[in-house]
């Protein structure tokens, strides 16, 4: 059996994943009980984290120990305590991440060896490139965009699809968090 790959990404609605200036703050200040709760419940289930090395640093640096557990949002104290797989060739173990291991290689050959060996579904928040690279190699199941009700032109960072290949999406699922929050799950299939 295959487990399934999720690719989950938070975006603003001119698709930019992080703001890079401003005063915006974390969900660019949109988060409510009902996103908070509800990101809590897709946590919840057993699950592995994929990360790429990038994503990871920024997350080992934001969400290191030194910040107390209760400190964090609970779904994002849930992923990390969810096992991990860091793919870099320029990471080495231990990582400061309970429960994460390093896979060095090409990152379509491990995806693809995990997929097949996983027992439990495969999921990714953010790394972008990484998951850039793992849809162009048909190696994403989902598409998960979590959409913030903001236009971010001249504070918006890190494109989340730009330079990615073509894609037809079919929308699997759609909801509305708070009144104003879109999140939208698609499978992607290479566009021909």
């Amino acid at each position: 059996m295959t487990a399934t790959y999720t690719f989950d990404v938070f975006s603003t609605l001119d698709g930019y994943g992080i703001p890079s200036g401003g005063d915006w703050g974390g969900y660019w200040g949109k988060q409510g009980p009902e996103l908070l709760d509800h990101r809590l419940a897709q946590y919840e289930a057993e699950q592995r984290m994929v990360l790429g090395a990038n994503t990871y640093r920024t997350f080992a640096q934001v969400l290191t120990p030194v910040f107390e557990k209760a400190g964090r949002d609970p779904w994002v104290a849930r992923m990390m305590d969810l096992p991990a797989t860091v793919v870099s060739n320029s990471l080495e173990a231990p990582l400061d991440w309970p429960g994460a291991t390093v896979a060095s290689g090409d990152a379509a050959e491990v995806v693809a060896r995990l997929k097949e060996e996983s027992e439990v579904p495969l999921r990714s928040h953010g790394s972008i490139a990484l998951n850039r690279a793992l849809m162009a190699a048909g190696l994403v199941d989902r598409v998960q965009v979590t959409l913030f009700p903001v236009i971010t032109g001249r504070t918006g960072g890190l494109p989340v699809f730009r330079d990615a290949a073509d894609f037809d999406l079919e929308l699997l699922d759609s909801r509305t968090l708070d009144g104003n929050i879109q999140e939208l799950i698609y499978r992607p299939t290479l566009h021909a």
